[in-house]
């Protein structure tokens, strides 16, 4: 599977284009749908998933969907709010355990509750290499993403430590929804500071 990230929107958003066996799925039609179009190019896009609700992850997904006819994909828990947002109707809401296909890919998504109820990670494992894991604003180099209040916060480091760190490697590769991949190595020893600091 191939992955190109690329930067779009005031908030420099990650949009991720993978593809595999010729088709493609876009993760996060966060922003300038025009630089994405041109990113896409003639890929049959059979996917956008958004990774979460927030405004700047969502900013071009209307016009995306209407120009690709992509199948639309969110975690469950956000996924009313996306449409209230956009105007879009999501034709799958996936959690825990669920997969989504791209090619001859699978990506299997992973909850994490705490930045928003519905942020989902999705999780792929090429056999023998480091897995590539795209974590929205649930996971950055440095820290979990930003919580509003201590029940949140106790959530996610719940979940990212249940449902991320302890099941996969330091080699798996972050990619996250702003700012620049990491490894889960490379964070790993951080995790009872972030506890301790509390975001």
């Amino acid at each position: 599977m191939d992955i190109v990230s690329i930067l779009v929107g005031s908030m420099a958003n990650n949009s991720y284009l993978l593809t595999d066996d010729g088709a493609g799925l876009l993760i996060d039609a966060a922003a300038e749908p025009d630089t994405l179009a041109a990113l896409i190019g003639d890929t049959p896009l059979r996917a956008i998933v958004t990774t979460h609700r927030h405004p700047d992850h969502i900013e071009a997904l209307a016009a995306l969907a209407a120009t690709t006819g992509a199948r639309l994909i969110a975690g469950t828990p956000d996924a009313d709010a996306i449409e209230t947002e956009t105007g879009v109707t999501i034709d799958e809401r996936v959690w825990d355990g669920d997969t989504i296909r791209v090619g001859g890919a699978t990506l299997e998504v992973i909850g994490l509750v705490g930045h928003t109820p519905g942020s989902l990670a999705l999780a792929y494992a090429p056999g023998e290499a480091a897995v590539q894991l795209f974590t929205g604003d649930s996971l950055f180099p440095g820290g979990p993403g930003r919580t509003t209040n201590p029940v949140d916060f106790g959530s996610l480091m719940d979940d990212l430590e249940a449902k991320v760190f302890a099941r996969f490697g330091d080699d798996t590769v972050v990619w996250p929804g702003h700012s620049a991949p990491t490894t889960l190595g490379a964070e790993r020893e951080h995790l009872g500071e972030w506890r301790a600091r509390g975001w």
